[in-house]
């Protein structure tokens, strides 16, 4: 009987999904464990290798979770809102839900691609997902939620004093009785204190922007990403080298009134809970840097010949005394206010400049020194004297105020900014305010045996001291307190795209309004085309009814917009990640159209045991997810404070890329071991047509593209022609994808997973490399014949040897330990060495090959429900308990002993490791083999180590 893995696995995945065998239960005696997967965004180039990856591990972690006895929700879904279909709607004019379905169920587009779909994919690699929990973010039954998320976080605030949101009615509340100058709360700078009487004077327009200000989503003129290519702001992980990700488009700054999320709220919380969660360290330490805390005060500098101030953030007030110059981002808002007129030209020029370059790319870029002086002076808190005010891009709007109090003699940046521009009007000589240190060459930045000098009432103090007392100099003469600062931002909400979450908010007289939660969703509009309108407005300023009308409760045409019950509805839609912020909480309870999950669900389930996915998100995502999720938690909806228990994050798989090498100037190729000292241009071929020899199908490349037919070859002495190799990111563009559904195809579904899970440790990058295929899919023939010959089922009732069961119960150990460490690639080296124990032992004892087939069956499911199958079960084996190990099979009882003769081993003898030396010298001198080698001689010495040798002498 031949292994034939299509037949089986077609067999088994169609059992599966008719049995609904992986289907989890909401409520269950057994104990729960969630597993799951980072969700894909569904793209019509479909899966390659690389992306299962993750995947596989899961799978294997959940199946075997299965077998010991869990409740398992392991479910699977699709991230399927996105600048990507967007631009491809753009292009080819097919609407972003038509591509996205087919990218997901299959088909062909409108373009007459055939593209596999994401759904058949996964299912041919017999993953064990509870498909019945599917979502698709941009359903109108799923983004229903989100909107109403979005609605929840609008009508919250965030009190400092309790560390938690709070519904926004109880702060009108506290206005109402006592104003708002004892409020704690986060919200706006320089909010405006009012008493209760005139809170309660205000109009309903005026309470409403007031309450804007302190709102965890609210409306503000903010510095975005802003991409004109695409029409659209973009994030700053959108962003590489200045310009936009998808497509390299320009990115420059720019002011626009967008919705924000009060993330930073939460900072400290974010902080806090890294302490309580099973991720790697380097994770972790992303989000501590991306969080980033600092102590320290906040300074005010007055402005002079201004009624201006600029305050400042700093965590080295003790080096106040220190500061030789300001400098502002070009962003700043005081620029144009102070800016002498002789310095205008040169400091627009500058702003404009800088406007190119995204924060990421001015942070990382350490060498690049630029700046202009304003020709403003501000005036030192204690000592009044004037200090220039520059601009320097090396200073980001963003982060703390946007200023910095410059202090060369502790700073390195201020240092080199002082020196590069020494000499010029308006940066004056670097003071130097520690004593006993030399700063002629560098600044001096350590914190540690500093002696302040030059610095008034800071003369001898440390930094610890002086740092206590310039704060308090500084609240005495009301121009500074101390504070605790976070670099985490306030996270951009808007998008100017189509294909997105609509907001569910209308506008009446300028000011947002809710539409009420019973009427969700706003589903997403038609409209003609998907680029912004020709006046500047979002691709949603195209649709012919975009209308809230506030009598009917829905939307109607944009044309009946009246401003008294008809009014208009936002043009922005949601971010990429307002979907994936929330997803694992509605797999508990797909299916619920009222909630976005029940209480119960969330209960039963409370969070994620286990996520697997790519460390790209070690911020954006990951950050986010864990904000929504502490918010949820504050309003009594989500049961636990983190979402995720124990994150892992995959290592990539690497393309082995093939290169052809083209003469420059000419059409002719010449193969790799030919080039010698001729310059040739590198070119990629697609993998599909170089053989594991590294020879180029020559026909086929001349086929493959137009400009190619007539080319010429070199070849090598064996008429060859040979590629070079090199090791990169799979990618379309590299043209070295390899498909899982042709290794599906060729080799079967269970090899594919074997061998992602041979190929390397999960967290590391690792190359693909087709030809390592044949070996796994031979290991599996290899397992079938233990269970099968050509005459069909060979397994039977022998009681097992014990070297069966030392090899059995030596697997049993080390997968267990395995799957649970997630070494699943050594897990897949012990079934190797398992199964050729087994077949040199000749071993068909039902004993052993029923247990081996559950040890497999999370690696290899297929084959192993097969054979669970073939020896008579009529049930899956997904639930049948995992193997017990027993320590006593690997006790060795017995030794093999060498028996040598004046060193030359001659044969072996086994016996009981519990023998005396006497027993042992007793049986060997017995032994008619030691009596021949002796010929009736006596030997002058017997040498014997219990359990380790026997050596007879002279």
């Amino acid at each position: 009987m031949k292994y034939n893995p299509n037949e089986i696995e077609a067999k088994w995945q169609k059992y599966w999904a008719e049995n609904q065998t992986f289907a989890a239960k909401n409520n269950s005696e057994k104990p729960k464990h969630y597993v799951l997967d980072m969700f894909p965004y569904p793209s019509g180039a479909g899966l390659h290798v690389g992306h299962p990856l993750g995947y596989i591990a899961s799978d294997v972690y959940s199946r075997f979770k299965r077998h010991q006895g869990f409740n398992v929700l392991h479910p699977m879904g699709y991230d399927s809102f996105g600048l990507p279909a967007e631009q491809y709607a753009i292009q080819t004019g097919q609407r972003p839900e038509d591509t996205t379905r087919v990218n997901i169920d299959g088909g062909v587009d409108k373009e007459g691609k055939q593209i596999a779909g994401y759904r058949k994919q996964l299912d041919k690699i017999g993953f064990s997902f509870d498909w019945a929990r599917e979502v698709r973010t941009s359903n109108p039954d799923y983004y229903k939620h989100t909107q109403w998320i979005f609605i929840q976080l609008f009508n919250s605030w965030y009190c400092r004093k309790q560390g938690k949101a709070f519904d926004i009615s109880e702060l009108v509340t506290v206005f109402e009785e006592s104003g708002n100058a004892l409020v704690e709360a986060v919200c706006d700078d320089n909010v405006a204190i009012f008493t209760a009487d005139e809170w309660n004077s205000y109009s309903a327009d005026q309470k409403e922007k007031i309450l804007l200000q302190y709102r965890l989503t609210y409306l503000a003129e903010t510095e975005v990403n802003w991409c004109p290519g695409l029409g659209t702001v973009l994030a700053n992980d959108e962003i590489v080298n200045g310009v936009s990700e998808r497509g390299g488009f320009p990115v420059i700054r720019k002011k626009m009134t967008q919705w924000s999320m009060r993330i930073s709220a939460y900072a400290e919380r974010l902080l806090e809970g890294l302490n309580d969660i099973d991720w790697s360290e380097s994770i972790k330490e992303s989000q501590r840097n991306w969080i980033g805390k600092s102590v320290g005060a906040l300074v005010t500098f007055n402005v002079k010949d201004h009624n201006e101030v600029i305050e400042v953030f700093t965590t080295r007030p003790d080096t106040i005394f220190g500061v030789t110059f300001m400098t502002l981002a070009p962003e700043h808002d005081l620029v144009a206010k102070i800016t002498t007129p002789e310095q205008k030209a040169e400091v627009e020029a500058y702003i404009e400049k800088t406007a190119k370059r995204s924060e990421r790319e001015r942070m990382a870029d350490v060498k690049t020194i630029s700046g202009v002086f304003t020709g403003a002076y501000a005036e030192h808190p204690f000592t009044k004297e004037p200090i220039p005010v520059w601009i320097g891009d090396y200073v980001l709007a963003g982060y703390g105020t946007g200023a910095v109090m410059a202090v060369p003699c502790g700073d390195e940046r201020d240092y080199a900014f002082a020196n590069f521009f020494k000499g010029q009007k308006g940066m004056p000589e670097i003071k130097n305010i520690f004593a006993n240190v030399d700063i002629s060459e560098a600044a001096y930045g350590s914190k540690d045996n500093v002696e302040i000098a030059n610095s008034d009432f800071l003369n001898g103090l440390n930094y610890k001291e002086g740092t206590k007392k310039t704060i308090a100099k500084l609240e005495e003469i009301g121009q500074g307190t101390g504070k605790t600062n976070y670099r985490l931002r306030d996270a951009v909400f808007s998008r100017q795209r189509y294909w997105g979450e609509p907001f569910p908010v209308y506008y009446v007289n300028g000011l947002p309004k809710m539409i009420d939660t019973q009427h969700l969703p706003i589903i997403l509009p038609e409209v003609e085309k998907y680029l912004p309108t020709e006046e500047g407005l979002p691709p949603l300023g195209n649709a012919a009814v975009w209308a809230w009308d506030t009598k009917q409760n829905k939307v109607v045409n944009t044309d009946l917009v009246d401003n008294a019950t008809i009014f208009p509805l936002e043009l922005n839609t949601m971010p990429g990640w307002a979907g994936s912020s929330w997803y694992w909480m509605r797999y508990m309870d797909a299916h619920n159209e009222n909630e976005f999950a029940s209480k119960e669900a969330l209960a039963y389930w409370e969070n994620v045991d286990l996520y697997i996915g790519g460390s790209e998100h070690a911020t954006g995502h990951l950050l986010y997810s864990r904000f929504w999720n502490k918010f949820l938690k504050d309003k009594g909806f989500a049961p636990t404070e983190e979402p995720f228990k124990k994150l892992i994050n995959q290592g990539m798989i690497l393309g082995t890329s093939a290169f052809v090498y083209r003469l420059e100037g000419t059409n002719t190729f010449v193969s790799k071991n030919k080039i010698g000292d001729q310059k040739v241009q590198p070119i990629h071929a697609d993998v599909s047509m170089v053989n594991s020899s590294d020879e180029l199908d020559v026909e086929k490349f001349k086929a493959w593209r137009e400009d190619y037919a007539d080319a010429e070859f070199i070849l090598d002495d064996n008429g060859k022609y040979i590629v070079g190799r090199e090791v990169e990111k799979m990618s379309k563009s590299k043209y070295n994808v390899v498909t899982p559904d042709d290794i599906c195809a060729e080799y079967g579904a269970d090899t594919l997973r074997l061998y992602e899970m041979f190929l390397g440790p999960l967290e590391q990058a690792k190359p693909w490399n087709t030809a390592g295929i044949s070996g796994v899919f031979g290991f599996l023939k290899k397992l079938w014949r233990l269970y099968f010959d050509e005459n069909g089922l060979i397994v039977n009732n022998d009681e097992p040897t014990k070297d069966n069961l030392k090899s059995l119960h030596k697997t049993i150990k080390k997968v267990g330990e395995d799957i649970e460490n997630f070494s699943f690639n050594t897990s897949v080296s012990q079934f190797m060495i398992c199964v050729n124990e087994l077949s040199s032992q000749n071993c068909h004892s039902r004993a052993i090959l029923e247990p081996l087939a559950i040890l497999v069956s999370p690696y290899a499911p297929h084959i192993a429900e097969e054979l669970w199958s073939q020896l008579g079960h009529t049930t899956s084996i997904s639930e049948v308990a995992f193997p017990i190990f027993e320590e006593k099979h690997l006790v060795e009882t017995n030794k093999e002993y060498p028996v040598s003769f004046n060193g030359k081993m001659r044969f072996t003898i086994e016996l009981p490791l519990d023998l005396t030396k006497e027993q042992i010298e007793e049986i060997v001198m017995k032994d008619e083999r030691t009596q021949k080698h002796l010929d009736s001689r006596t030997p002058n010495k017997v040498i014997i180590v219990p359990g380790k040798i026997i050596n007879l002498v002279g």
